[in-house]
C-alpha cells in the first residue's frame, strides 16, 4: 500500500470515527461538513485516492458506499501519531440545536490525533475561571469526546435544555439530583433536580489546548 498523505489520513480517521459512533459510513457531504471543507469534489478525489491505495472500497451508486478494508477498521499502530484531525471549534450553542450544528462552528483547528484518548470530537472555548483549579483556564480550548455516558467525578460539558451556553464542570449524581461542581472555591455548584429540569450531557472533557502559550491556527 502506498503511503497516505496527511489529508488522506485525516479523511480516513474521520470515516473510522463516524462509523464507530454512528454504525454506518458517512456520506460525502458529512465528510465535507465534518472536516470543514467547502469543495465536495475534493472529497471524491481523496476517497478515490484512498481506494486506489487499498485503504477503503467504494461501492458505486450508494450514498454511503464506503467500506473500510479489514486491516483499517482499527487504528493502525503508529497511525495516530502520524495523522491529524480537523476539529470544529464551537462558539455559543443555540438552544435546542444539536451540539455540532454548523451554526455553532466558529472555525476548524488541526491537532495531532494522538493527543486525546478517547478521541476528541470537538473543541469548546473556555470562558471564565470556574475550573481553574482543574487547570482549565479562561480562553483554553477544551477537547471534548461527544457522549452522554459519563460517571460521577468526571469533567463534562453540560447544558440545561433551552439555554444557549454550555458549562464545563465536575459531574456528580445521586438519584435524580445532579450537581455540577466548579473547581474554584469562588463559585457555587449548580444543582439540578432531573424531575423538574432537563439536563443535556454534551460530552466528556479529554484534554486542553492552552492558547495563551501558543496561538492555535
Amino acid at each position: 500500500m502506498s503511503d497516505l498523505t496527511r489529508k488522506q489520513l485525516e479523511v480516513l480517521a474521520f470515516i473510522r470515527r463516524f462509523m464507530d459512533s454512528d454504525g454506518l459510513p458517512p456520506t460525502r457531504g458529512e465528510i465535507a461538513d465534518g472536516l470543514g471543507l467547502k469543495n465536495r469534489q475534493g472529497i471524491d478525489q481523496h476517497l478515490r485516492a484512498l481506494a486506489s491505495k487499498g485503504a477503503i472500497e467504494l461501492v458505486p451508486g450508494i450514498s454511503r458506499g464506503i467500506r473500510l478494508r479489514e486491516e483499517f477498521v482499527a487504528e493502525p499502530a503508529g497511525a495516530a501519531r502520524a495523522s491529524a484531525l480537523s476539529l470544529p471549534l464551537l462558539g455559543r450553542i443555540a438552544a435546542g440545536a444539536p451540539i455540532l450544528a454548523t451554526s455553532h462552528i466558529e472555525e476548524h483547528v488541526t491537532v495531532d490525533a494522538s493527543l486525546f484518548k478517547p478521541h476528541a470530537d470537538f473543541l469548546l472555548r473556555v470562558r471564565g475561571d470556574s475550573m481553574k483549579d482543574a487547570d482549565i483556564l479562561d480562553h483554553d480550548l477544551l477537547a471534548v469526546h461527544q457522549t452522554s455516558q459519563v460517571r460521577s467525578g468526571e469533567i463534562v460539558v453540560a447544558r440545561l435544555v433551552d439555554e444557549d451556553e454550555a458549562t464545563v464542570k465536575y459531574y456528580q449524581r445521586q438519584g435524580h439530583i445532579v450537581r455540577l461542581e466548579p473547581a474554584n472555591a469562588a463559585y457555587r455548584p449548580i444543582e439540578i433536580d432531573l424531575r423538574e429540569q432537563e439536563l443535556s450531557i454534551e460530552g466528556l472533557a479529554v484534554g486542553v489546548i492552552r492558547t495563551s502559550l501558543s496561538r492555535v491556527r
